[in-house]
């Protein structure tokens, strides 16, 4: 989700290997949230005059069976003299073992399909082999990066640790599933949530969670040498169980914010698992 920079290049990337026992450890909600998306703001640059929307989310998987994602994101974007209807469609697939990721994204525009990405993408010893099959047949080889799932239970490992800042590199299959994005991350202290939360009728059970702010720069690999700011930004509160909530995606022209309207969290289906 598919998230306004803080660059921090003075500090060096190390790309890394990862572990996967660390991977299969971490026990995360099936669930499905829906959002309520608003315009924050946006520069006169930007010429948006109103963002309203829906994102829905739905995740489901183990450490035994791998992890599916499921993601809608549908905006209505004002500019004063026209609206347009965005719709972005996304489907993915990641292994148990954080080795293996398939992907599907379908955009419109003003409900006519715009652009369709697919493809698969294989964690290797020298990196990822990525294989597109749309929009046009592509091999590509990349640095060592992490899948989603495997982002977030790293995220997770470290917010346990109490380590409050680390860089690493995201391969989730957007925008051109071309380039891995090198990723800043700061952890902030857990904490209760304040008195009157809004979101927390969407709750229920999870009301009284300690969780921890985090925000996230994206930063785009390809872009070498220089000052570069960040392609996006995002920031959340997040659950030990992976749930995120209370989010601002700050893409530097214009932001928006996402609150959580409703959470339906689904049964862990039991079964056998060596790992």
């Amino acid at each position: 989700m598919p998230v306004t920079r803080l660059a921090f290049l003075s500090l060096a990337f190390v790309p890394l290997a990862f572990p996967d026992t660390a991977f299969a450890a971490r026990m995360l909600a099936p669930h499905r949230a829906v959002y309520d998306l608003t315009l924050d703001h946006a520069s006169d640059r930007s010429g948006i005059t109103g963002i309203t929307g829906r994102m829905v989310y739905e995740f489901n998987g183990s450490a035994c069976e791998g992890y599916t994602v499921t993601f809608r994101f549908v905006t209505k974007i004002d500019t004063g003299d026209t609206t347009k209807l965005t719709d972005q469609q996304t489907t993915t697939f990641e292994d148990a073992d954080g080795k293996a990721f398939s992907f599907v994204t379908k955009s419109y525009l003003d409900q006519s399909l715009d652009k369709e990405i697919r493809g698969t993408a294989n964690r290797e010893a020298k990196g990822l082999k990525v294989k597109l099959e749309k929009p046009e047949q592509k091999h590509l080889n990349l640095g060592f990066a992490q899948f989603p799932t495997q982002h977030l239970i790293d995220l997770l490992d470290r917010a346990d640790t109490g380590e409050t800042f680390y860089q690493t590199s995201l391969f989730d299959g957007s925008d051109d599933a071309d380039r891995a994005m090198t990723t800043t991350v700061v952890i902030g202290k857990k904490a209760d949530e304040r008195k009157n939360d809004p979101e927390a009728p969407a709750l229920a059970s999870l009301e009284k969670d300690k969780v921890w702010p985090v925000e996230i720069a994206y930063f785009d690999e390809s872009k070498k040498g220089g000052e570069e700011l960040p392609e996006y930004r995002i920031s959340f509160k997040l659950h030990e169980n992976g749930i995120t909530r209370d989010l601002e995606m700050d893409y530097g022209d214009f932001s928006m914010r996402g609150k959580l309207v409703n959470l339906k969290l689904f049964d862990v289906k039991p079964g056998t698992c060596n790992k």
